[in-house]
């Protein structure tokens, strides 16, 4: 009996250490992240794009206020599925995280028949660092020069207008279609491999029309090559200070943005997301880091997790009906 009785306490004293040394331990992890090795940003698209270029335009700020090197890595491919595919593999430790588009993020997901990832159920959103707003421009010598001449034009040549687009499910072709679904017209969509090639044939008048990020087309605008009919964005940009949005048009369901936000894996802790979500934030404000994404057509937005997560399923939800009501799938 006396002996039971001691190793009780024995076990009993034991049990006590190994759960106090657990709950310290769990906070102490915490504490010690980030510190085993390098942050890694995957881009899913090749340098110098949206993605990319948002990715590289936080990574110091990120290393200073997180103490650790933050290097970009660019997974091109499948419309952006191979770089989501290996952010949704990934330990969900808070060293991998990705930067997305909204074709990543959103319009992927009622895309592909087949998509690799889930956009709603791999991952958890940190924050939606920028937008930008596109232009519906026309080619120099298109007969219409506002809105409501190109509506006019088109429901007098039904079929005939082209609009170029920079892919399948692009958001610039989405946009189209929205606008052609709103405004009661017909066209013809003209896809091409980037939105590089599409605009340089609208330079050339090879297609009528097309919506484009504003950073792309915006000196080409100034300089007479495109005729700026409309922006997509809430209000006007001052870039192009004189061309009205659809919105203030009438057309309050065809207000679209192009974006770009940063995501983690599904089961990455609560603090790790805080973390990154703080210090994405901070550095997305930094006076530097705002002036280099604004002079190329971007607004930050740096909105919380909770706010871009909420944005994010707005967002399938918006371009899931666009998709089926025009009876777009990619296998």
């Amino acid at each position: 009996m006396h002996s039971s009785s001691i190793l009780t306490r024995k076990t009993l004293a034991l049990a006590a250490t190994c759960l106090a040394g657990a709950i310290a331990a769990t906070p102490a992890f915490a504490k010690e992240w980030p510190t085993a090795k390098p942050i890694t940003i995957i881009v899913p698209f090749v340098p110098g794009g949206s993605s990319d270029i948002t990715a590289r335009s936080v990574t110091q700020g990120l290393e200073k206020r997180l103490g650790q090197t933050v290097v970009a890595d660019n997974r091109p491919g499948a419309n952006s599925a191979i770089g989501a595919q290996a952010l949704a593999r990934s330990a969900a430790d808070g060293y991998t995280m990705m930067v997305g588009s909204i074709g990543t993020f959103a319009i992927n997901e009622a895309l592909f028949k087949n998509l690799s990832y889930n956009p709603s159920k791999d991952f958890r959103y940190l924050t939606q660092a920028v937008r930008n707003p596109n232009v519906l421009v026309a080619a120099p010598n298109f007969p219409a020069s506002t809105v409501e001449e190109l509506i006019e034009h088109a429901k007098k040549n039904p079929d005939t207008v082209s609009f170029a687009n920079s892919g399948t499910g692009s958001s610039d072709q989405l946009s189209a279609i929205l606008f052609r679904q709103k405004t009661g017209i017909t066209g013809v969509d003209v896809p091409y491999r980037g939105g590089g090639a599409a605009i340089v044939d609208l330079m050339g008048s090879q297609v009528n029309v097309s919506f484009q990020n504003l950073g792309a087309v915006q000196t080409h605008v100034k300089s007479g090559k495109l005729k700026a009919l409309a922006v997509t964005g809430a209000e006007r940009v001052p870039e192009l200070g004189d061309v009205p949005t659809l919105k203030e048009l009438g057309y309050n369901d065809i207000v679209v943005y192009s974006w770009q936000g940063f995501a983690v894996p599904k089961d990455t802790p609560d603090d790790i997301v805080n973390r990154l979500s703080e210090a994405l934030r901070e550095t997305l404000k930094q006076e530097d880091v705002t002036k280099t994404l604004s002079g190329l057509g971007f607004e930050v937005v740096a909105n919380t997790p909770e706010e871009f997560s909420k944005f994010q399923q707005e967002e399938v939800a918006r371009w899931k009906e666009v998709i089926q009501s025009a009876n777009i799938q990619v296998d």
